[in-house]
């Protein structure tokens, strides 16, 4: 199935503290992932043009879920919940981990991508270098997209990006601003690329 260029319509359809039963339509599906607070939900209203779509926080770990939103009636955006730092308990950390382990392990027949997002600033962590070897061992379609570029100056941006391309390896790699709404057309072309 193709898939639109261009997002017409996105709805919130559910979230999900589990996968079973989440994909048994058939769709196909884009999933975002990264550290708490780097900007996934943002990224998803930015794509999809709606503010409150995906609810985002300043506090770290606010997606607790597998949040599904329906675009264009034909494709699933899902919003993981962060890795890294998670406001609450071990238990609560875990009970996160876990949702994420059993959405990457899973092998979909719809899957179209997933894009692992990463600050611009930070560059990728140790966690965020796990997920991707993860991605990786379970062959995975990876787009690695930097987001808030915004906060650095170009020079500074350009160096970064290098730094960043060199631990990614050979992943194609989207530099954009959720906030400033940069670069955002071309994240959803190379998500959508086949």
């Amino acid at each position: 199935m193709a898939i639109a260029k261009e997002i017409k319509s996105a709805v919130f359809v559910k979230g999900s503290p589990t996968i079973v039963g989440v994909f048994d339509d058939g769709l196909p599906h884009i999933a975002f992932i990264g550290r708490s607070n780097v900007g996934k939900s943002s990224t998803i209203n930015a794509l999809t043009k709606q503010k409150g779509l995906a609810k985002t926080s300043g506090a770290p770990g606010a997606t607790k879920h597998i949040n599904l939103f329906l675009v264009n009636n034909n494709l699933y955006i899902v919003d993981l919940p962060g890795y890294g730092f998670v406001k609450g308990s071990v238990g609560k950390r875990d009970v996160l981990h876990d949702v994420i382990e059993s959405y990457l392990s899973y092998r979909y027949e719809g899957e179209q991508a997933i894009v692992l997002i990463l600050d611009a600033k930070v560059g990728p962590t140790k966690d965020d270098l796990d997920i991707l070897t993860m991605l990786e061992d379970h062959g995975k379609k990876i787009v690695v997209a930097v987001n808030k570029v915004d906060r650095l100056k170009n020079s500074e941006l350009k160096s970064q990006l290098i730094k960043i391309q060199k631990a990614i390896g050979g992943h194609t790699l989207v530099p954009y601003s959720a906030e400033k709404k940069t670069g955002i057309g071309a994240l959803w072309v190379a998500v959508t690329k086949d």
